[in-house]
């Protein structure tokens, strides 16, 4: 079966269109805090991201778990198959980090349609570029010592993927709990509060119905540089 795409089209209308007749990608719906897949568990499907964010995280022997990329809608992730060219297990936890909705198929699906139009895999190339770049973003975040140093990196890393300008700043379109932040850089709810609550002090953010806006990205960056 050939796959006609269009060059004008997005990567989420290309994955909509993979798979043999009457086997569509199919539509996945979770809450906040469930988990997509386990480290492990068989690699058998690609995930196209619609709606939400997506946290991918690396569970240590030790029980440490350090989150490795926020992915924000429109992202492809759940590939590692493809890499390898053969069935794998899971490297990641990935876990919805607010009320997801993805798209998932078959990684033989996929394949096929990566063979057979090389603009599904320019397009597949760009949204893993830009997942890199989110990867190396968030470790140079965790690299931070200091807990407020780390906590704002993470708030400039939402702003810049998450962020909605608006008279006040910028405004991050998730509703983000204490207890979310928290896992994401590694410490505690109960700091994450005190700290947040520093930030609101001192006018560099606010908060309303659990969206952090963040008034100036560039003072707050200055201040914890």
């Amino acid at each position: 079966m050939q796959f006609a795409f269009s060059p004008e089209k997005s990567l989420a209308e290309v994955f909509r269109q993979i798979g043999a007749p009457g086997h569509t990608p199919v539509v996945e719906k979770y809450e906040r805090g469930k988990t997509i897949f386990f480290p492990g568990d068989p690699a058998e499907r690609v995930y196209f991201l619609l709606k939400g964010a997506v946290k991918l995280s690396r569970l240590y022997e030790a029980g440490e778990e350090i989150t490795v990329a926020l992915l924000r809608e429109n992202s492809i992730f759940g590939v590692l198959s493809l890499v390898t060219g053969q069935k794998s297990d899971r490297f990641y936890h990935a876990v919805a980090f607010t009320p997801v909705e993805l798209l998932s198929a078959p990684v033989e699906q996929f394949q096929r349609a990566l063979a057979e139009n090389p603009e599904l895999s320019r397009l597949m190339l760009q949204g893993l570029s830009s997942r890199i770049l989110q990867t190396e973003m968030m470790i140079e975040t965790l690299a931070h010592r200091d807990m407020a140093s780390r906590l704002v990196s993470f708030l400039l890393i939402l702003c810049r993927d998450f962020g909605v300008p608006g008279p006040n700043g910028v405004t991050i379109d998730l509703k983000l709990s204490h207890q979310a932040i928290a896992e994401a850089i590694g410490s505690t709810r109960v700091t994450v509060t005190r700290l947040l609550g520093e930030l609101r002090q001192q006018n560099l953010i606010s908060i309303h119905k659990k969206k952090i806006t963040v008034h100036d990205p560039v003072s707050l960056s200055q201040q914890f540089a």
